[in-house]
């Protein structure tokens, strides 16, 4: 059992405790300038990625890549994903170079094992089963089975580039929080539509070109939809998250209780089965998965994972230009903030913007003029954000490769499998 499963004794809060705790630990804004990126990948046979790993090679792969010398933070997720945690970084080359050491590291390990790291949003072949038993993934899994399939694909098979930026400024401009906050949620939709990398699950064509996304979409909205667009962020968020209902209630000893229908405001008033801590506060804040989740940063959790050794990079480079560039961030909040109007009152990944992103990709005409704009403008800023020529390569690849041509990585799979492509 991870650390954070494990309930702590610490003082119970109020409601006014809690909304000034969330204000102050979840929008901590300054000057940008550190970065971060979370990498999720498949652990796949190198002969047949659409094979199931056997338990026995699993685990012990899993031990032996858990033993690395490794300078990013290493976690497994329930489906025996990896997740490779980047600490938070000065600058885009020495994020690069940081965790490329890692990944390489990763890499030559599982090659022992005749494994290797496969880049997808979504598992094309495989049905979700869970292979980590902890308390949290229990009662996550129950907690997930009341409303449908979604809550499993996801903790099960989806895998993801999230990229983490600093929250921004206090006052208004290119790099304010308030300006940035907006920005994700629309720029987001931009970044769904061209690293969307997940065409298929359990060997069939799903209809959208990330899945990933359209499983998020599925899970309820009070858990995985953005606070309301156009609000305050700080007073948003402080809502979003005392309205939220509580996953799980943790006890130190036998299966944690799952509530029925338990807003963190309703625990905080009524005080049943217990007082909440703030520790219980911390843990909430643990099970909301909106596609940007202010954490003290802010946190983009929109991206497929891609393909390729270097695949990563691409998104990494051009969120971290966009956002940390004074000149690239001003044109790209004048090239996405039109798509405010398309996207309507519905939060995302609700709404018909975030939907057609998942569900098209690049072939819908308006993201793919965005994301021709805002690729133009990533890459324009690259040298001044000390980006080396290998990541420029990469930026240049893609952007060649799919934006130029209204594609997006989802289409390569889906070619290879109507025989179009080898």
């Amino acid at each position: 059992m991870q650390e954070a499963d494990c309930p702590r004794r610490t003082p119970t809060v109020t409601e006014a405790e809690v909304e000034a705790l969330v204000k102050g630990i979840c929008f901590k804004t300054g000057p940008p300038h550190t970065l971060g990126v979370e990498l999720e990948w498949h652990i796949r046979e190198l002969h047949d990625p659409r094979l199931r790993v056997p338990p026995e090679r699993h685990e012990a792969a899993l031990a032996a890549v858990r033993a690395l010398p490794l300078a990013s933070p290493l976690t497994v997720e329930p489906g025996g994903q990896l997740e490779l945690s980047s600490l938070p970084a000065p600058s885009l080359s020495s994020c690069v170079d940081l965790v490329s050491a890692d990944l390489a590291l990763l890499r030559s390990t599982l090659a022992g094992f005749g494994l290797g790291l496969s880049g997808i949003g979504q598992d094309p072949w495989l049905a979700p089963r869970r292979t980590l038993t902890a308390a949290r993934y229990d009662a996550m899994e129950a907690y997930f089975d009341r409303t449908g399939p979604a809550g499993r694909a996801m903790m099960c098979s989806s895998a993801s580039v999230q990229v983490c930026v600093d929250a921004g400024h206090e006052e208004p401009g290119p790099l304010g929080h308030g300006r940035r906050w907006r920005m994700a949620h629309l720029l987001g939709a931009v970044l769904v539509a061209a690293f969307a990398n997940s065409p298929m699950a359990e060997g069939r064509r799903t209809g959208w070109r990330s899945t990933r996304q359209a499983v998020w979409a599925a899970i309820e909205p009070s858990r995985s939809a953005a606070p309301p667009y156009g609000a305050e962020p700080r007073a948003a968020w402080t809502e979003y998250v005392l309205d939220a209902p509580v996953m799980c209630l943790r006890t130190e000893h036998g299966p944690w209780q799952i509530p029925d229908r338990l807003t963190f405001r309703d625990w905080l008033r009524h005080g049943l089965p217990r007082p909440p801590t703030q520790d219980d506060l911390d843990y909430h804040l643990t099970t909301l998965f909106p596609p940007v989740r202010p954490r003290g940063h802010l946190e983009l959790r929109m991206i497929d994972a891609q393909g390729g050794d270097d695949g990563w990079l691409v998104p990494l480079a051009v969120t971290d230009a966009l956002f940390d560039d004074p000149e690239a961030a001003e044109r790209a909040y004048r090239i996405v903030e039109p798509l405010g109007e398309r996207a309507g009152p519905k939060p995302a990944p609700h709404n018909p913007l975030w939907l057609d992103a998942a569900r098209h990709g690049l072939a819908d005409p308006e993201l793919h003029r965005a994301a021709t704009a805002c690729f133009a403008a990533a890459t324009e800023a690259l040298p001044r954000r000390g980006a080396s020529r290998t990541v420029r390569d990469a930026v240049g690849a893609f952007t060649e490769r799919y934006v130029a041509r209204g594609r997006c990585p989802a289409d390569d799979l889906l070619e290879r499998i109507d025989g179009r492509r080898p």
